[in-house]
């Protein structure tokens, strides 16, 4: 074995023993270190990285159990090799060690083709242990990835019941706040810019809508080209929901406004209902998080419907929010699959 890049540590309260061995195993190729009693050797293992560390038992101020429990006792050194020197051929003191961690136990004078064969052993062992816990360090990071990469995709609470292995995710909401948002006017801007730009603006304005939907606790659905959807109440139930998305509404409209398209702001329209709705996951290679049910039908009726730079909302949201908002009434307006459908644009704040 190759020996030059391993490193040493001798422990021994004996002179004469530490320069026998730093002598040998020098010779043999290795690089060495020695400490005279176990204290000073615990400040030198926390300082410099060792491959394998020789230890005596009898030593003054802090014997050699008393350094190989600190050392098999720490997370950081436990792995470690350590081969136990005594005087003693002690069967207790042997036991002892092994069941403190130790390696191996030499007994003194130590014959030196023994030693470097039992060195040879905790050397080949310890490559081992470190291939086997740099792998274990790599699923790690892979799983923590992959973590963070199910939670871009899924609410938290679904994705810990994805990976506790729930096959099929379906649960119903009795009031959940669903609300749909489009660009009014993208695609023609679209048509006259290059991709590039096309695609920055997009990803500007859509940023900016998901970190409000990370201020009000909402969860974010998906993005259909110009078109962004989010709901409240929804995977967690609340109280408030139809509130959350009113004012994460408003807010989008102040977003929006900020971008232009030749020389004139931005507008987005909104259409936003509250009813019952089931939630769920679907696919499975590629799968998201959505919404079914009457309730975002309507919702995406409403921004049809809707007006540019209006949040147009049915009576069922409407009876959410009076309390707290302004809103003014439309009237009846005919609505695909409903008929005539009630219906209110939210203003602003009370």
């Amino acid at each position: 074995m190759e020996t030059t890049e391993y490193s040493i540590l001798i422990v021994d309260d004996s002179v004469v023993v530490r320069e026998l061995l730093t002598d040998r195993l020098q010779y043999e190729g290795f690089k060495v270190q020695s400490a005279t009693n176990g204290r000073s050797a615990l400040k030198i293992i926390h300082r410099y990285p060792f491959d394998v560390i020789l230890l005596d038992i009898m030593m003054p101020k802090m014997n050699g159990f008393e350094v190989l429990t600190q050392i098999k006792t720490s997370p950081y050194l436990r792995h470690l090799p350590v081969i136990m020197m005594s005087s003693m051929d002690d069967q207790v003191g042997i036991v002892k060690c092994i069941r403190l961690g130790a390696e191996d136990y030499l007994i003194k004078p130590l014959d030196t083709i023994m030693l470097k064969a039992r060195i040879d052993a905790c050397l080949v062992r310890k490559q081992w242990r470190d291939k086997e816990q740099a792998y274990l360090a790599q699923i790690k990071t892979e799983q923590e990835r992959s973590n963070r990469l199910l939670l871009n995709i899924l609410p938290p609470p679904i994705a810990e019941r994805l990976k506790k292995g729930e096959q099929t995710i379906a649960d119903s909401f009795d009031k959940a706040t669903v609300l749909f948002a489009d660009i009014v006017d993208f695609t023609r801007y679209s048509s006259q810019r290059p991709p590039a730009e096309i695609l920055q603006t997009l990803n500007k304005i859509f940023c900016a809508f998901d970190q409000l939907a990370s201020k009000y606790d909402l969860e974010k659905i998906k993005t259909i080209g110009d078109a962004y959807m989010v709901v409240g109440g929804v995977p967690q139930q609340r109280d408030d929901h139809a509130r959350a998305i009113a004012e994460m509404a408003l807010e989008m409209q102040q977003i929006v406004a900020h971008y232009k398209a030749n020389g004139k702001p931005f507008k987005i329209r909104i259409g936003i209902n509250t009813g019952p709705v089931v939630a769920g996951v679907i696919g499975r290679k590629k799968f998201s998080y959505d919404l079914w049910g009457d309730t975002v039908n309507v919702a995406s009726r409403m921004e049809e419907l809707g007006k540019p730079g209006a949040i147009h909302t049915t009576a069922e949201t409407y009876h959410q929010l009076q309390a707290h908002y302004q809103f003014s009434d439309r009237g009846f307006i005919p609505v695909k699959g409903k008929g005539e459908m009630k219906t209110y644009f939210l203003t602003g704040r009370k």
